[in-house]
């Protein structure tokens, strides 16, 4: 049996403010989707990534409660370049969401910076440093 991870999905507190945040980062989502419960898209390679509310959660599994003690969710978002990292980051910030760790070049060669999503969910934003040949 083969298996392929196909979906990632996210828990909001607030539909509207999480999906303003993931087009921030540049997520092709409608403006309509801001009032449902239940939101997908298809990424770029055919990944998708879905939102869902603590409502829909409750309604099939009652006991649900989020994370607590840090993030429950980590994404990372490849950049062009490492200078796109810098520019998103600064992008997310001035549009007034929460900055975890500043850009900075990691020792393992990617240019990485950390982002809040509005859920608290670690968003990493990263280049590689240099284009191996």
């Amino acid at each position: 049996m083969t298996i392929q991870l196909d979906l990632v999905g996210v828990v909001v507190a607030d539909m509207a403010r999480s999906l303003s945040f993931y087009r921030h980062l540049g997520l092709d989502l409608p403006e309509n989707a801001d009032t449902e419960a239940h939101v997908e898209t298809t990424l770029p390679g055919g990944m998708r990534m879905a939102w869902d509310t603590v409502d829909v959660m409750r309604s099939f599994d009652p006991a649900w409660e989020p994370p607590s003690g840090g993030h429950g969710l980590s994404l990372a978002f490849r950049c062009d370049d490492p200078a796109a990292v810098d520019a998103k980051f600064a992008e997310l910030i001035d549009a007034g969401h929460e900055g975890h760790l500043e850009p900075w070049d990691a020792v393992w060669g990617q240019r990485y910076a950390v982002v809040h999503d509005p859920d608290g969910n670690s968003i990493d934003l990263f280049a590689p440093l240099a284009v191996s040949s």
